[in-house]
């Protein structure tokens, strides 16, 4: 019998500096763009969200949770389908990213 997926921990992954083929495989430069200035935004992802950053630094907290995790510039950062959270932007954001098409 399989297990419902009730995990309340969805864990958002950073890669930091990920090589450039890497980047190049992931064919990044040809992503939508997207950017905010400094500040907080509630966010809720209703698909998982590839990204990478070129600028910024931001402080994601889960909903519920005082954890955060940290990401900016550099990064390569995966966000799970169905995560909420806050973002606390301390350096405005300038990044690419790319929802999962598949459900």
């Amino acid at each position: 019998m399989a297990e419902a997926d009730s995990s309340p921990s969805l864990n958002i992954i950073v890669e930091s500096n990920p090589s450039k083929s890497r980047l190049s495989e992931l064919g990044i430069k040809s992503w939508p763009k997207w950017g905010c200035p400094p500040g907080k935004y509630t966010l809720k992802f209703d698909a998982q969200q590839t990204c990478y950053f070129l600028k910024g630094k931001v402080k994601a907290y889960q909903k519920g949770s005082s954890e955060c995790v940290e990401f900016g510039a550099g990064d390569l950062v995966i966000i799970p389908k169905g995560l909420s959270c806050t973002w606390d932007v301390s350096i405005p954001v300038d990044k690419h990213y790319q929802f999962e098409s598949s459900s």
